[in-house]
């Protein structure tokens, strides 16, 4: 079975968000971690891994990955807070 990621990443001082969608999150993070990926996500130095969820199901990934983009900070803020209290970097945890 395979299985799809939304994850989120922050810079250091946790102040901009990057929501993403994958299929290969330990190799998406490296890409982002190493500066492979052009964009947002590289200006803004987002390479902390802060909150993730899996699905089987790639049309839910996809909406659940729109549907918090369109999310307030706030309300992100609160969601990687309820499941990274301490916001520490995930990406050892996944490899």
């Amino acid at each position: 079975m395979k299985l799809y990621y939304v994850y989120i990443l922050t810079n250091e001082g946790n102040r901009v968000f990057y929501v993403g969608v994958t299929s290969n999150l330990a190799k998406r993070v490296y890409e982002h971690k190493n500066k492979l990926v052009d964009g947002f996500s590289n200006k803004y130095e987002l390479h902390k891994l802060v909150y993730f969820e899996e699905t089987s199901d790639v049309i839910s990934a996809i909406e659940r990955e729109k549907k918090l983009k369109k999310w307030r900070r706030d309300f992100k803020i609160n969601l990687i807070s309820k499941a990274n209290p301490k916001w520490k970097d995930l990406y050892e945890d996944i490899l």
